[in-house]
């Protein structure tokens, strides 16, 4: 049985979108708004980008977040054989003020389940700030550390690592390190029977 093809990187990614366009670095830097050193860096994926350059980029270049992720497959049949492999050097990276995310598995498109491996920085729910809220439900275990799960409609509980929690997406939460820890990193499954899940959830912050 043949591997599965690696997915691709951001870098190639970007370059597949200005190949298609018939785009130079020039001219894509002049659309997006990064500089023309910053997109070589990309492509030859020698440089990420942080939350807020990928929203420029798809705010510009008027495509959604998520399609910075996999490139599309248009035509590729519907099969129930799916697999993906998950590994830390392949998720997509990126970072927000309060969490370092990792999506993981992005070679697969319009999943049902997006696992997502997050470093989480905020001390406090005052640091973290608005409460997030997105379709579907979740379930976050802790791997490393010590984390407070503030939310909407229940007190603050903490949680350990080898403990986790399972909630509503659409009622407000926010994870937060708990006293004693520098840093947390925990292991979330969000869920959504809409197909438009990922880019909710790239869009949460911004």
């Amino acid at each position: 049985m043949a591997e599965r093809a690696t997915p691709p990187t951001l870098g190639a990614v970007m370059k597949g979108i200005r190949a298609r366009n018939g785009w130079t670095l020039k001219e894509m830097s002049a659309k997006s708004g990064i500089p023309v050193s910053t997109l070589s860096k990309v492509e030859h994926d020698r440089l990420t980008l942080s939350y807020d350059k990928l929203q420029q980029l798809s705010q510009r270049l008027k495509i959604r977040m998520s399609d910075l992720f996999a490139e599309d497959e248009e035509d590729a049949p519907r099969v129930t054989g799916r697999r993906s492999i998950a590994a830390i050097e392949r998720a997509a990276r990126v970072t927000t003020d309060n969490y370092d995310y990792h999506y993981l598995c992005t070679d697969l498109r319009q999943k049902r389940m997006i696992p997502i491996l997050t470093r989480i920085r905020a001390h406090s729910a005052r640091e973290f700030g608005e409460l997030v809220r997105h379709q579907g439900e979740e379930f976050i275990y802790v791997l490393e550390g010590r984390i407070e799960v503030h939310s909407e409609f229940y007190d603050p509980v903490t949680l350990d690592a080898g403990q986790g929690i399972y909630i509503d997406s659409s009622m407000g939460h926010a994870y937060v390190v708990a006293d004693g820890y520098d840093e947390a990193l925990v292991l979330g499954v969000c869920s959504s029977a809409d197909e438009g899940l990922m880019d909710s959830l790239m869009n949460l912050h911004g």
